[in-house]
């Protein structure tokens, strides 16, 4: 149904809808992690027996599970057979890999990190992939390389690195957490050019639920490999039940299918922009939920961060503007050699 009605769009339409969704999806995920903190706080605050039941394994095991019954009455029309036999062995492994690296590996270590250190860390060290993930598009898809977009990602991550040095005091403490946060990234990158591969030829509803159902038993088996068979004992406890819808609806739900859509049809550059904000809206974000101090670093880093996505935001517009040109130029070159042999057909 979603797949349908952005079909009749025009192309410039269907990417600015695209960069929309991209940037939608950018401020979500930048809740999300204070979503996820703040909620394993109520947890702690409300043990049961000891324990934390709101545990952040707890929460995206039981937010991938509340997300399938929307996307089932979302996209139950795109399950059809017809649909199913046009996929190729190779769409079912891009399937398979990416409801591994996007909702199994990629949470579970940014997870991992959030336990280990804080939000404004994990972000700050997630400013390395807007310039990797233009490298990676650009060498692995052989998509345009954007040069503006690719400076802009550099010098948001300078921005990020400096936060980091004012704020550890002129160096980095660099520990669990952010080599955490650094493998999530990575992690992150390679779903997401997974991901793009994978919805030029798949529907996006057979995408959407099968990355989650899939993704979710192998989440399921990787937590009971790492943590011990007990680690989902809580996992149906009233309480987390009573708190997970929040990070279903606003994070699994709302967050991933913005980035599926947003991925699909955004340029390469509009997604490299729109994370370049990630930082300072998840800083932000994170200061009012979680009450967290930025540091000192805060104003200067987000001053570079704020140039980066000028000049990202620049370089995309003088881009286009050289696209336009050039198509101006070439139809009138078209027009002038048309008319020329009208011309000479005639004196003939």
């Amino acid at each position: 149904m979603a797949e349908a009605s952005t079909q009749t769009l025009p192309d410039n339409s269907r990417v600015m809808m695209g960069a929309s969704l991209a940037w939608l999806a950018v401020v979500i995920f930048a809740a999300g992690n204070s979503i996820v903190s703040l909620l394993a706080e109520i947890g702690m605050e409300n043990r049961v027996m000891g324990r934390n039941v709101i545990t952040y394994c707890n929460l995206l095991f039981v937010g991938s599970l509340m997300s399938i019954v929307p996307m089932s009455f979302m996209f139950w029309r795109e399950w059809t057979l017809e649909n199913l036999r046009k996929l190729t062995r190779r769409h079912w492994m891009i399937l398979t890999l990416s409801a591994f690296l996007s909702s199994a590996l990629t949470p579970g270590l940014f997870f991992y990190a959030l336990e280990k250190t804080t939000v404004t860390n994990v972000v700050l060290v997630g400013r390395i992939e807007p310039p990797l993930f233009l490298l990676a598009v650009w060498l692995f898809l052989r998509e345009e390389f954007e040069p503006w977009a690719f400076v802009a990602g550099l010098v948001a991550l300078g921005g990020a690195v400096l936060m980091l040095w004012l704020n550890g005091g002129g160096g980095f403490d660099i520990g669990k957490g952010e080599i955490g946060a650094l493998l999530a990234t990575l992690s992150y990158i390679a779903s997401t050019l997974v991901a793009r591969t994978g919805l030029r030829g798949i529907p996006m509803g057979i995408f959407a639920i099968y990355r989650t159902v899939v993704g979710t038993i192998f989440y399921f088996f990787l937590a009971i490999y790492l943590f011990g068979p007990d680690h989902f004992q809580d996992v149906f406890h009233p309480l987390v039940w009573e708190w997970v819808w929040i990070y279903a609806l606003i994070v699994v739900i709302g967050g991933q299918f913005a980035w599926a859509l947003g991925l699909k049809y955004a340029r390469s550059g509009d997604v490299s922009l729109a994370t370049s904000f990630s930082p300072l809206a998840a800083i932000l974000i994170a200061m009012i939920l979680l009450g967290e101090d930025p540091g000192p670093g805060l104003i200067p880093g987000g001053a570079i961060i704020l140039l980066a996505i000028g000049l990202g935001q620049y370089g995309r517009i003088r881009s286009q503007r050289m696209r336009e040109d050039c198509a101006t130029r070439r139809q009138a070159a078209e027009r002038a050699l048309e008319h020329e042999g009208e011309v000479n057909f005639k004196g003939a």
